[in-house]
């Protein structure tokens, strides 16, 4: 009898698994939107430390992203004696990150301002590069840099009531935008609650006078991100203010005392998420916490707008670079998979499905990064009223438009490697897991289209949204570009002729259809940015392929609004699942 022949994992196929490169040099959207928006002289000074994180992004970050992948943090609530410690226990590919982005500027960047409202371009391209191979250290990293600014912007104002003292701020600063590893702290932001998660004005935690002028704070954090930071930016109600928004405080905390003791905080546990695994999230007790206002005792949640708008501008540079490494994974894995006698990148089904995911990230990245322009302005008072009036509106559409394009995308690169894509040691899961926060942290897409509906009304933000749409797509030249100039002609006349007339139909419609206005604005932002970048690459480079990305975008259904009236108490109905009485109807 015959003995089989001996089979085992080392013998038959091996598949090739993706590669990456340079991500610096392996981008050309990044690199041919810095050759059109910055000076070349800046561009000729940061390119170096563009390429050297393109490296560390492609390399070493990499492969210390994928070696701790399973370590995640570690709550220690006692020491062996029984002593309450609190200690959160981090893998080394943390503290790697950490080194790395201090070391390289991505705080430090934006308040040095050597190269002007270029200063932020640079920071957050490297922020770019840096976050999909970071384990989302870039969330603490968001809450820092918007820290930062608060403190900048807010810590010097006087106030009758209470201000944070000069040096105070100015330490801190100093340290949440410092390059020495030895001396750069990160900074926290605990804003909700179990009461409320968006609707901070609900918020139960109470500040109390010390008697010092500080205050101590008393109650408990439902989600607070990046919990071994240093500092956070937090709200509490001052005793004797009234409920809402209005009568919180913003507070700067202080979570150590000499001896590296949690003041007063008590970690009750470690939040065990769908994704963002390896970043430490905690419910906290504070009993007692110092804390100081930043400027003076009401007006919290009004006075957190900084951060919130920085920490949703890192938002959407993080979704743009997860639908940038999922691509860039897809893509080269197409060349190495082989499937029905040819390799995917010889399909045209699969090649097709890669362009729709390249025109989206195209679309999220050039989007994202007017957002980043118009704030490199801002900050260098580059910003006239009207330009503010688009600021406002425009960070709200990058947010919530690139984190819908971003789970969208992972989802597909995941279907782009068929069953490697649903095996967790790939890797491959971890984009879509991690993508589903961009949806939702800072304000989930619901809550975002409020605040586009609000700059609208507030600040009459819709027509230099417009204009700049009109403007944009109405100056490109090629002929290839005219059917999407079209589009988003078209569809910026729709937006303008809507709003005009849902006025007139009462509050409820308006906030009904907030969602389907605010995605279509963003996109066709979106669309307008990206004709006029095809437009350029076109007459510069000779490179067609932000012109056929912009053609694909157009088509991928830019304008989701309808005109339909009013919906009706059944439609009401169905959607909450109420039975109704059909005397309504």
């Amino acid at each position: 009898m015959m003995t089989p022949p001996r089979h085992d994992a080392d013998t038959g196929f091996q598949q090739e698994p993706p590669q990456l490169s340079n991500q610096y040099d392996a981008d050309a959207l990044l690199r041919s939107h810095l050759r059109r928006s910055v000076d070349p002289d800046v561009l000729r000074a940061i390119e170096p430390s563009l390429q050297r994180m393109g490296e560390l992004a492609a390399g070493r970050l990499l492969d210390l992203s994928r070696a701790h992948r399973l370590d995640e943090p570690v709550h220690v609530p006692f020491d062996p004696w029984g002593r309450r410690i609190d200690e959160i226990h981090l893998n080394d590919a943390w503290r790697e990150y950490a080194r790395v982005a201090a070391e390289e500027g991505l705080i430090a960047l934006a308040y040095e301002r050597a190269n002007g409202r270029f200063s932020r371009v640079q920071q957050f391209a490297l922020a770019y590069l840096f976050h999909p191979s970071s384990q989302v250290y870039t969330c603490p990293l968001a809450m820092t840099d918007g820290c930062a600014r608060t403190l900048e912007v807010l810590g010097g104002k006087s106030s009758a009531s209470s201000s944070l003292p000069g040096a105070v701020r100015d330490r801190v600063i100093s340290h949440l935008t410092s390059r020495d590893p030895a001396q750069v702290w990160t900074s926290g932001q605990w804003m909700t609650e179990r009461i409320g998660g968006s609707d901070v004005g609900l918020s139960e935690t109470v500040a109390r006078s010390d008697g010092n002028g500080g205050f101590t704070l008393h109650g408990t954090k439902w989600f607070t991100s990046a919990v071994t930071s240093q500092v956070a930016l937090t709200l509490a109600r001052p005793e004797g203010n009234g409920l809402g928004g209005k009568g919180l405080a913003l507070f700067l905390v202080e979570l150590r005392d000499s001896a590296q003791r949690l003041q007063h905080i008590t970690v009750l546990r470690l939040k065990d998420k769908l994704g963002t695994r390896n970043l430490p999230t905690a419910e906290l007790s504070l009993d007692g916490t110092p804390a100081q206002a930043v400027a003076g005792l009401s007006d919290g949640v009004r006075n957190m707008g900084t951060m919130l708008n920085l920490t949703r501008t890192w938002n959407a540079v993080c979704a743009a670079a997860t639908q940038r490494r999922g691509l860039a994974l897809a893509r080269d894995f197409a060349r190495r998979r082989v499937a029905f006698g040819a390799t995917l990148a010889e399909k045209p089904l699969h090649l097709e499905t890669l362009a729709d995911l390249a025109a989206a990230q195209q679309a999220s990245f050039l989007l994202t990064f007017f957002a980043v322009e118009l704030l490199g302005r801002q900050e260098t008072g580059e910003l006239d009223a009207n330009g503010e009036s688009l600021l406002r509106v425009v960070q709200p559409l990058a947010k919530l438009t690139t984190a819908r394009h971003a789970v969208a995308g992972a989802s597909e690169v995941l279907e782009a490697f068929g069953g490697a894509g649903y095996v967790e040691d790939t890797g491959l899961p971890e984009l879509l897991r991690d993508a589903q926060v961009l949806s939702i942290w800072e304000g989930t897409t619901n809550v975002l289209a409020l605040e586009v509906y609000r700059a609208v009304l507030r600040a009459d933000a819709l027509p230099p949204a417009l204009e700049q749409i009109r403007r944009r797509a109405e100056a490109a030249t090629h002929a290839s570009l005219r059917e999407a100039s079209g589009v988003a002609l078209s569809t910026a006349n729709h937006l303008e002729s809507w709003w005009a007339e849902t006025t007139t139909r009462g509050p409820w419609l308006h906030e009904a259809s907030a969602r389907r206005f605010a995605l279509t604005l963003g996109r066709t932002l979106a669309l307008a940015l990206l004709i006029e970048h095809a437009d350029w690459a076109l007459a510069s480079d000779r490179d067609g392929s932000s012109a056929e990305a912009a053609r694909r975008y157009a088509r991928s259904g830019v304008d989701l609004l309808c005109d339909a009236p009013r919906p009706s108490l059944a439609t009401t109905g169905l959607a909450l699942g109420d039975r109704l009485d059909p005397a309504l109807l």
